[in-house]
């Protein structure tokens, strides 16, 4: 028999964003039901490599990642668990003097924003960081951002939204979408859904969602490739970057080192880290951490996650549809954001509007390129 439901909220995807839009919107008293075809937190939220960084954003990014930010000192109040969550700091390596000076750029532009970075270089980097490698002649240090467990953070925001209220249905896919004029109308197996917003936070796949409404937005699936260590004595004390990308590294206290860098493979469904990625990244990886070079390397993996033309997201609102708010396409770098987008999507719904700027977000930027490229 059939089961018709109906929610004020409805949203796509349990990722990280899903699932902290669905917590932030029952925690306003709000019905709230949301769908996952897999398992909440089992995508690129759940396996990407869980740097809580602010640093190397752009400008645009900032009012949105310093608001995210701060919600990550709550989490044990808000998911019950720390997620292994470590104020680190981060450290984002110049491999050349230009490197250097445009991380003392970026400081800058961050100081009006209230984040703080201190640069170092010369011979007090060298005496403060003499595990790294000569590859690395200074570095950013941004002493408020850190690290954390995606394997544990992204199903607890779920369970949280469960906790707070929210309807969360896992191994539930979404196959019919559409507006009636009134409200959303969907369909997951035998169940006929209706809601009066719909949030498409589907990953990779919210495409698939935003087709139903006669806009899709220009992006492409990546699969960022990561791999991690034996144990190792402590070394690295940050959460390591270097300026133009490339590598990431930091270590948990249990000596493992999670290091990323380079892209696997896959076919927009699923991801597969790539041998030849890993090996010519990991020996980029020993001339910066010396430390690395007889290390074994026990697990690699991959994730698919969307990209943008602009590494920016899409956030915001729906340009064909009323009440449909987008929330994808986040490039690699949502996991620090996330928990500050599902707060502004609540803001969105209850209120109408957020004071977050979201300008350089919306889908619309997109739906301009292609009409000047016609034109």
């Amino acid at each position: 028999m059939s089961e018709s439901l109906h929610y004020d909220v409805a949203i796509a995807g349990g990722g990280l964003v899903g699932s902290s839009a669905a917590l932030a919107l029952a925690q306003r008293g709000l019905r709230v039901g949301l769908f996952e075809r897999r398992y909440c937190g089992a995508q690129a939220s759940g396996v990407n490599y869980g740097g809580v960084r602010v640093q190397g954003r752009p400008a645009e990014q900032m009012p949105l990642a310093m608001r995210a930010r701060r919600i990550w000192n709550r989490l044990p109040e808000l998911i019950g668990i720390n997620g292994e969550f470590t104020v680190s700091g981060h450290l984002r390596l110049a491999r050349s003097e230009a490197d250097l000076a445009a991380l003392e750029a970026w400081a800058e532009m961050a100081r009006g924003h209230g984040l703080q970075a201190q640069i170092i270089g010369g011979a007090a980097f060298r005496q403060r960081y003499p595990w790294l490698g000569a590859a690395a002649i200074g570095g950013s240090l941004c002493a408020t951002d850190g690290h954390a467990n995606p394997r544990l953070v992204s199903p607890a925001f779920a369970r949280a939204a469960r906790a707070a209220g929210a309807d969360v249905r896992e191994q539930t896919e979404l196959t019919e979408i559409s507006h009636d004029g009134t409200r959303f109308q969907l369909r997951a197996g035998d169940m006929r859904i209706s809601a009066d917003w719909l949030i498409n936070s589907a990953g990779a796949w919210a495409n698939t969602v935003a087709g139903y409404f006669g806009e899709t937005a220009p992006m492409k699936p990546i699969y960022p490739n990561m791999w991690v260590t034996e144990p190792l004595p402590l070394f690295i004390t940050h959460n390591l970057g270097v300026y133009g990308g490339g590598i990431y590294a930091r270590q948990v206290a249990r000596g493992n080192c999670v290091i990323g860098g380079g892209r696997g493979h896959g076919d927009g469904e699923y991801g597969q880290p790539s041998t030849e990625t890993t090996r010519a990244v990991m020996r980029d990886a020993c001339a910066l951490l010396p430390g690395l070079r007889e290390a074994l390397l026990i697990r690699t993996w991959s994730g698919v996650e969307g990209e943008t033309p602009d590494s920016n997201p899409i956030i915001g609102a729906s340009r064909t549809v009323p009440r449909l708010l987008h929330a994808f396409g986040f490039s690699g770098g949502g996991f620090l954001l996330a928990p500050g987008v599902g707060e502004i999507l609540a803001d969105l719904v209850i209120d109408g509007a957020t004071a977050t700027p979201l300008d350089a977000f919306s889908i619309d930027r997109f739906a301009a390129v292609a009409a000047s490229s016609v034109a």
